[in-house]
């Protein structure tokens, strides 16, 4: 989640990805979103198995600020908000 284009960004996991973005977008979300106003969802991993995605969110959590933009931009190089780009 992000609140613009290179932003603030926020890590996260969810069993239900629609409805906490849906939550983070309304201003529902985390203290930290709701701070910072992170309501744009601009990337996003599936995974089958909790334990993975929480290995994955710690993992992400620790890199540079430049790494996880370069992700970011490999799969969404205008960050354009999953929401509501359907």
């Amino acid at each position: 989640m992000t609140n613009k284009l290179k932003g603030v960004l926020y890590t996260g996991i969810t069993n239900n990805v629609e409805l906490r973005a849906w939550r983070h977008s309304i201003g529902k979300g985390s203290e930290f979103t709701q701070k910072y106003r992170c309501r744009k969802l601009v990337y996003l991993e599936p995974y089958r198995e909790v334990g993975e995605a929480i290995q994955r969110e710690k993992r992400v959590k620790r890199w540079r600020r430049n790494w996880k933009i370069a992700l970011i931009e490999k799969q969404n190089p205008e960050w354009k908000d999953y929401l509501t780009s359907k």
